[in-house]
């Protein structure tokens, strides 16, 4: 059975700061000044683009070993953008090795196949509870 995934997050008395528990990990999130929070830690917007960054890079190192390719390491800028249509996520991938055409291809594939993205693009329910 897939090991199931849980966040707690407290939203402290201290402005828009949080403090999150994942497994032994803690993080901490808060607004930018500007937003009124003291700036202590990475939004949540900003904690969302830098996950969708680490599970791309994560699934295509996965796919790209299970090749036998070697594409040192892996670079995966994620921007929040914006136009006259909405907000939209683009992201740059690079690789400190050369790949080939081929390679490029399928790589970009499996992309679109990690598991973050793809909670993003709507293929997982969120049910809220008030307890």
């Amino acid at each position: 059975m897939a090991e199931l995934k849980k966040s707690e997050v407290v939203l402290t008395n201290r402005n828009y700061l949080a403090e999150a528990k994942t497994r032994n990990h803690f993080l901490t999130m808060d607004q930018s000044v500007a937003a009124g929070g003291d700036d202590s830690g990475a939004t949540p917007v900003e904690f969302l683009l830098t996950a969708i960054g680490g599970c791309v890079a994560m699934t295509l190192r996965t796919y790209a070993e299970r090749r036998g390719w070697d594409i040192g390491e892996i670079t995966v800028t994620v921007t929040q953008q914006q136009d006259e249509s909405g907000k939209y996520l683009t992201e740059e991938i690079s690789f400190e090795k050369e790949i080939t055409e081929e390679q490029r291809k399928k790589l970009l594939v499996f992309a679109g196949k990690c598991p973050v993205a793809k909670m993003i693009k709507g293929e997982t329910e969120i049910v809220s509870n008030i307890q």
